[in-house]
């Protein structure tokens, strides 16, 4: 579905609504007003549900955006500001739900015309919000990857890979909307934010403020456990993700990447390295003066045809040993079950200690060799053996995560193994070494494999998770806490 599809349906219900509110209802002083009360309602509680199904994956994107502001703040006269970001971060999570649960409440009190005057301040000001994270996105477009955003003397021409954040999140994995168009769709919602804020007066509303009041309360309550259910409890009950359940991931990584493949150039936009003058040259022409057109252009970005298949992150399916070794085939070419453990962090501390270690201590002396002028050789003496300290650290596992694979994972490998199913555990951010260790504490002697971590996320919230594959298909996936049982999962999936 596309945004102007999405913004139509929305448009439309919000006109029955009207009608219903104008001819039936009564409840109404301005027509126009009433609209753009259920439009940008109906707009908030649905923008805002697509991603209370996955708060996970909202919190995920603020990291990105707080991430890029830190950069940018840190390196101008506002450096003060850059240290607020990484604990931001730390508690993306609960600021992720906060917000989640503000746009949908704001969205209900917007419908039921709920205190007129502090809603179209909150509206003005949650609009504010998104219209500053969504322009920083689209407008880092015009920055180079080495310069600062503040650095406006240093902007150059527009280009796409030069955005720091690609999408902005604002339907969650609903929608993926391009910054440009995400942008200007927060700009648009800024005309009825600001006319609200003149023309609240012209609110309908909807029940009486004492129900209206138990409406606000028991759906905060709700949201709060719907939202806390779909990460804390189990995956998102809707999952809009590309590694959804039943998903062909070979099939349609295969069809991604060929579609991408057929990809044609049309132009290519270069700068002119004495004047700055930019412009678009077909690409046959490119080619042919290609000599003459490097030497006096550089190139910006080239302007190819749009892939018959939009690439997802299925594209990027990449799981590795830990020397490199490509592993995917062991999930995209297998005609066996094989049972995947995706942990996207492994829950450790590194924690520095000091030890006494033995150092032989020797002299080495020149010796003359006999019969040979000028001849030397060096000869080393045992002399002692010393005690010296020396600094370490030590991987310390966190003992709920640990817990965790013991009481949950290894008997499903017990279990798996019976039926000559075998297991790997998927682990970004750790090496060879801490992934032995792992494997010594917690007793699942599997195939222990790395991938990128915004891949594990997209395709498992629960850390750890549990999924099932056979001949390049992804069964079906568990939350840890949501796993019935290797005798269940095999009736329903394996019959």
């Amino acid at each position: 579905m596309s945004i102007m599809t999405l913004m139509l349906i929305i448009g439309v219900v919000a006109l029955i609504f009207t009608v219903v509110m104008v001819s039936m209802l009564k409840a109404h002083k301005s027509i126009l007003t009433t609209y753009l009360q259920n439009f940008t309602g109906i707009l908030f509680i649905f923008s805002g549900w697509v991603k209370a199904v996955d708060p996970m994956g909202t919190a995920f994107k603020m990291v990105d955006y707080f991430t890029e502001f830190e950069a940018t703040f840190k390196e101008t006269a506002m450096s003060f500001i850059a240290p607020i970001f990484p604990y931001l971060s730390e508690h993306a999570l609960a600021f992720a739900i906060f917000m989640i649960i503000f746009e949908i409440i704001l969205g209900i009190m917007l419908l039921l015309g709920d205190r007129p005057k502090l809603t179209s301040w909150l509206f003005f000001l949650l609009v504010l919000f998104f219209t500053v994270l969504t322009g920083f996105t689209f407008l880092t477009g015009y920055v180079p990857m080495d310069k600062n955003f503040f650095s406006f003397s240093e902007w150059t021409e527009y280009v796409s890979t030069n955005m720091r954040v690609r999408d902005c999140g604002c339907f969650g994995d609903f929608i993926k909307l391009d910054p440009k168009i995400s942008f200007f769709k927060d700009l648009f919602l800024m005309i009825p934010a600001i006319y609200f804020l003149f023309k609240n007066g012209e609110f309908h509303q909807l029940l009486t403020q004492k129900s209206r009041n138990l409406t606000l309360l028991f759906s905060t309550f709700f949201l709060i456990l719907y939202c806390i259910y779909n990460f804390y409890w189990d995956e998102p009950h809707v999952d809009f993700r590309p590694f959804r359940n039943g998903a062909n991931i070979a099939a349609i990584q295969k069809a991604e990447k060929e579609s991408s493949a057929a990809v044609q150039v049309l132009t290519m936009r270069m700068k002119n390295k004495k004047t700055g003058v930019v412009k678009n040259i077909p690409y046959g022409e490119y080619m042919k003066n290609l000599s003459a057109l490097t030497e006096e252009y550089e190139t910006i970005e080239q302007i190819k045809t749009e892939p018959t298949i939009k690439p997802t992150k299925i594209s990027e399916f990449s799981i590795t040993d830990f020397d490199g070794e490509e592993k995917s085939d062991l999930y995209l070419a297998n005609k066996n079950a094989h049972i995947m453990v995706p942990i996207y962090k492994a829950k450790y501390k590194a924690v520095h200690q000091k030890r006494m270690v033995k150092d032989s201590v020797f002299t080495t002396d020149t010796v003359r060799i006999e019969g040979e002028k000028d001849s030397f050789q060096l000869v080393k003496n045992f002399v002692d053996v010393k005690d010296r300290e020396e600094d370490f650290y030590e991987t310390v596992w966190d003992e709920s995560f640990i817990a965790t694979l013991k009481s949950v994972i290894k008997p499903l490998q017990d279990a798996a193994l019976k039926d000559n199913i075998t297991m790997s555990i998927v682990v970004s951010g750790i090496d060879a070494d801490k992934a032995k260790s792992l494997a010594s504490v917690t007793g699942i002697n599997a195939q222990y494999l790395t991938g990128d971590e915004k891949l594990i996320k997209t395709i498992m919230r629960s850390n750890p998770g549990i999924i099932l594959w056979k001949d390049g298909v992804l069964l079906h996936k568990w939350h840890y806490k949501k796993f019935p049982g290797w005798e269940k999962a095999k009736a329903e999936f394996l019959h």
